[in-house]
């Protein structure tokens, strides 16, 4: 159901302001442009289409949009939205996560902290129809590049509990492409063998931290998703099982926008049975001697500093180096102050 008005506590007077609920797609453009808005400001090189924030927004779990998003319109444009969504992790620990993105010009006025509060509440109201007992923590993220983001989330008493990085290698860099162990090699991926990678990647992130089990709805989104391009992926098999991978991709509206060739080296994974033998240094070379060959001039990946299989060692001893670092952000939901 669309939600027109909202009540909303400790609004600041902006002139022309009106805080109100999400009325469908139609707002998406205008959300599109409050996004560019704030990464321009935030120097965080950006670039996802209408057709990507559409996707995403057909495609939420775990969110009422029309319940759980905020928006700010000034004088009839979107000047700030947020939104708020919730997860349950193996262990039943229950997180609710928001963000707050905002055009530069209205932050410092007091509409960020007012919108942070609305939807913190909200994530009360969702949490009170989720097992009493079970642990549930307000969740955030940000980086290094979003000074005025950090100091919302620190106003309302988060704290930084985990670290990520995002690294890049140049290409200019030669790098050896490591074969595979005996009897693993490489195969091109059809489409009748997505649900075997989309299950085998979901299998070998089970044991790594913030694990969210995947729904069929995400396997659908998974498959439509504008970036999923499986003629760049690197998948080993043995025999008929999927071993590992690196579902490599391109931003080519990205790398125009920012006068760039990048190609991404993401989402690694290896699944239990194979690790420790060399399957992700050799998928991860050969994935960077691939796009040096066609004519990139680097490589980029994120990667979790606590991931427990030795990634962050890996990336760096095949040349990578950390460009930035981004933060999660948590606090017990019981903690946090009305």
């Amino acid at each position: 159901m669309k939600t027109k008005e909202l009540i909303v506590e400790n609004v600041p007077e902006i002139p022309g302001l009106e805080l109100r609920g999400y009325q469908g797609e139609e707002d998406l453009p205008g959300m599109l442009e409050a996004w560019r808005a704030a990464m321009t400001a935030d120097d965080i090189e950006a670039s996802d289409t209408l057709e990507e924030i559409t996707h995403n927004y057909n495609h939420l779990e775990r969110c009422d949009v029309y319940k759980d998003l905020i928006i700010a319109e000034i004088d009839g444009e979107i000047a700030a939205y947020g939104r708020t969504w919730w997860d349950a992790e193996p262990d039943d620990t229950h997180t609710y996560t928001f963000f707050v993105n905002m055009a530069p010009e209205y932050r410092g006025t007091g509409l960020g902290s007012c919108m942070a509060k609305w939807l913190i509440e909200r994530a009360r109201e969702v949490a009170e129809d989720h097992p009493e007992d079970a642990p549930k923590f307000l969740q955030a993220w940000s980086n290094d590049r979003q000074p005025w983001q950090n100091q919302l989330l620190k106003k309302v008493g988060m704290k930084v509990i985990r670290y990520g990085y995002e690294m890049t290698r140049p290409c200019s860099e030669p790098v050896e492409a490591l074969p595979l162990p005996e009897g693993i090699e490489v195969r091109p991926i059809t489409p009748d063998l997505m649900r075997a990678v989309f299950d085998a990647e979901e299998e070998a992130f089970r044991d790594h931290w913030g694990y969210i089990a995947p729904t069929e709805a995400s396997y659908q989104s998974w498959l439509d998703y504008p970036l999923t391009k499986p003629d760049l992926w690197k998948v080993a098999f043995d025999g008929n099982e999927v071993v590992g991978m690196v579902r490599n991709y391109i931003n080519e509206k990205e790398n125009e926008e920012y006068d760039r060739k990048r190609g991404y080296t993401e989402n690694i994974s290896v699944r239990r049975p194979w690790r420790r033998q060399g399957v992700a240094r050799a998928l991860l070379t050969q994935s960077i001697q691939m796009f040096i060959k066609m004519g990139m001039e680097e490589t980029c990946l994120g990667v979790d500093v606590e991931n427990p299989n030795g990634a962050l060692d890996l990336y760096t001893s095949v040349g990578y180096e950390r460009i930035h670092t981004g933060y999660t952000y948590r606090k017990p939901l019981t903690e946090v102050e009305r």
